[in-house]
């Protein structure tokens, strides 16, 4: 995968891979997780039917695609789409497992980033990683439903719904549908709890963006320990989200 360039639109939108390689669970028993995982999704190579015609009913793992943990074994998984705790409100199409995976070459890097940080003493919190184009159109069917504001209060209090896809927060097309990217923050193992980042995850408007200045001193330090051990391990930030 050749390196994102600079982008300002949501990374919901195919143009923004979010936190991206340049270039680019459960525990290791998860057969059966992965079974349910890779009949739900769908083909990561020439398969992109939106009406999922064409979605692989093989439970083998693709050959470039790992389980996260299996690689990164610290992680710490929140699948916010496998939940209900998103900016939907119900579990998103596509995520029968709450498991992450990602290309190898990703979550090689991702466990550089997560060996780093835990010197530091944080270990990786993960939110999202592949998301299959089922999720992205189940976004899109949610955006249409403008009366349909059940979290406006949490994810975007502060924007009209009817213009998410015209501010760009709801696209057709996803760069998580390409494996290399992942949404991710801190969690500190002095205090056992997710670092403050001032603003929650998948948060729509200014606050979410990694240099904004209206948080305190230590929101701001927060922000940055991510961004940077991210940079350094070769992932493109994104910057208007600072989970990226």
């Amino acid at each position: 995968i050749p390196p994102v360039e600079s982008h300002t639109l949501s990374a919901h939108c195919t143009p923004n891979y979010k936190t991206t390689m340049k270039g680019a669970k459960r525990e290791t028993g998860t057969t059966r997780a992965l079974l349910a995982l890779f009949i739900s999704i769908v083909c990561l190579t020439a398969c992109h039917d939106d009406n999922h015609e064409n979605e692989t009913t093989d439970a083998t793992m693709p050959k470039d695609f790992v389980v996260l943990a299996d690689v990164v074994p610290d992680i710490i998984q929140e699948i916010r789409y496998y939940s209900t705790y998103n900016f939907v409100g119900e579990r998103i199409d596509g995520y029968e497992e709450p498991v992450a995976i990602m290309t190898k070459k990703a979550a090689n890097a991702l466990k550089k980033v997560s060996d780093d940080l835990k010197t530091q003493g944080y270990r990786l919190k993960v939110y999202d990683s592949y998301r299959p184009q089922r999720a992205v159109n189940h976004f899109i069917r949610w955006a249409e439903a403008v009366n349909d504001t059940l979290m406006k209060p949490y994810f975007y209090p502060l924007v009209d719904k009817s213009k998410l896809f015209e501010l760009d927060y709801i696209c057709a097309k996803s760069g998580h549908s390409r494996g290399s990217t992942v949404d991710l923050t801190l969690f500190d193992m002095n205090t056992e709890k997710e670092v403050d980042m001032g603003g929650t995850f998948d948060y729509f408007g200014e606050l979410s963006h990694p240099d904004y200045k209206d948080i305190t001193s230590e929101q701001y330090r927060n922000r940055m320990i991510l961004r940077e051990a991210m940079i350094k391990h070769g992932f493109n930030p994104f910057d208007t989200e600072w989970w990226h």
